[in-house]
């Protein structure tokens, strides 16, 4: 049942039992790129946990009393503590285990964090509005543009400044909060758009080092057999390939 690549939960599943001490559970899902995010900081800060895959196309009942958002990430601690929302489940992990901090102690540096967060969450819905106009076989010139219009913003901001990545020389919060688009560029067919970003281009190929990135990340391959059954609603989507 609990395990990153164990089959997920559905309806009519027995919800798990309480989450063992000087442990942490996360309630994932394998191809999602918000519940990648809890994923990528639970790995770089070498927090022990455990992982229970939910089906979302099938959702168990007992999620919504965990989450009333039936969604992923979501986070269970072992005095039965529940938290959710993709950021904040993160945020919670750096402040919980403040080992290897990933968030900037200066309270300046951590809004501008924040403050480019918001920036990016303008562009993660246009990646998969681009993706479906595109296989559906309409005209998605508008939303790619839309889309590079964003990604050039992204370029300038890290090129102004003038670091390896979004927070400084090392990885750091907004990276991870960002990455899981950016692995998934292929998969969208928005990859090409990267030519027109040489520091974006750099800054993704340096991620692709990070141990914690290697440790979560999908082949474009695999993430396109998702896609296509998670379009068709499939309740086979979830569990591709495990």
């Amino acid at each position: 049942m609990a395990g990153e690549f164990a089959r997920s939960l559905g309806k009519g599943s027995a919800a798990p039992g309480p989450v063992p001490e000087g442990m942490i559970r996360l309630y994932s899902m394998r191809y999602c790129p918000f519940a990648q995010r809890t994923r990528l900081v639970l790995k770089a800060k070498g927090i022990d946990h455990e992982i229970i895959n939910i089906n979302l196309k099938n959702k168990p009942d007992w999620l919504f009393q965990k989450n009333p958002f039936g969604l992923v990430p979501l986070l269970e601690t072992s005095k039965g503590q529940l938290i959710y929302e993709s950021p904040i489940t993160c945020e919670y992990l750096d402040e919980a285990y403040p080992e290897k901090k990933l968030y900037p102690e200066d309270p300046y540096e951590k809004a501008y964090q924040k403050m480019l967060l918001e920036f990016f969450s303008q562009l993660t819905p246009v990646t998969y509005k681009y993706f479906l106009a595109n296989r559906n076989g309409e005209d998605a010139s508008a939303l790619k543009e839309e889309f590079t219009k964003k990604l050039l913003k992204l370029e300038e901001i890290l090129a102004n400044h003038k670091t390896k990545f979004f927070g400084g020389n090392s990885v750091s919060m907004i990276d991870y909060l960002m990455w899981p688009w950016f692995e998934r560029l292929e998969a969208y067919h928005l990859h090409d758009c990267l030519n027109h970003t040489p520091t974006l281009k750099h800054w993704v190929e340096s991620m692709q080092l990070d141990p914690a990135v290697k440790a979560t990340i999908t082949d474009p391959q695999t993430y396109k057999g998702y896609l296509e059954l998670y379009v068709k609603n499939s309740p086979e989507a979830c569990d591709y390939r495990v």
